[in-house]
């Protein structure tokens, strides 16, 4: 695919791919975290907490899109393969020993907290060194979104 020309010098396109390649990438680790979470939780709240991370991993599977076809959008080709995300990512794999549901949700939001302050800087990163304001923008809006998810989840552990 050739490389869109929208305005930016192929530096900061290389920048911004490369933001959003790491963010696919947590993006990738979390919803599977999700899921996994989803498929093994046990205890007096298996109903309620599966519930949740289904609709916690539904939206991430949307996050998951929208991001790869920001990095389409470049003329880039987006990365596809767990080994490419397992090694961009910032964010690790769970330990799928015998974690509590409340071990879970905690780890989940540390994670979700994790992305927000990823984003933050990501944000920073695109606005001022790679003058991509619509990245920034797409920043901001997928920070409320994992803003509100970690909000969710502490309210379960608190």
């Amino acid at each position: 695919m050739t490389q869109a020309h929208v305005g930016l010098t192929q530096e900061q396109v290389e920048g911004v791919v490369g933001l959003l390649k790491a963010t696919l990438a947590d993006e990738y680790v979390l919803y599977t975290k999700t899921r996994n979470f989803h498929w093994n939780v046990t205890g007096p709240q298996f109903n309620d907490l599966h519930k949740f991370f289904e609709t916690q991993y539904t939206e991430l599977e949307t996050i998951i899109d929208e991001v790869a076809e920001n990095i389409r959008y470049f003329g880039v080709k987006s990365p596809g393969s767990l080994k490419e995300f397992l090694e961009t990512a910032r964010l690790k794999e769970a330990d799928n020993g015998n974690l509590t549901a409340r071990q879970m949700v905690q780890l989940l939001v540390e994670d979700h907290e994790a992305l927000v302050r990823c984003l933050r800087s990501g944000i920073d990163a695109a606005n001022e060194q790679f003058k991509s304001a619509e990245i920034a923008d797409f920043f901001t809006t997928l920070m409320e979104q994992h803003l509100k998810m970690a909000w969710m989840l502490r309210s379960m552990v608190d």
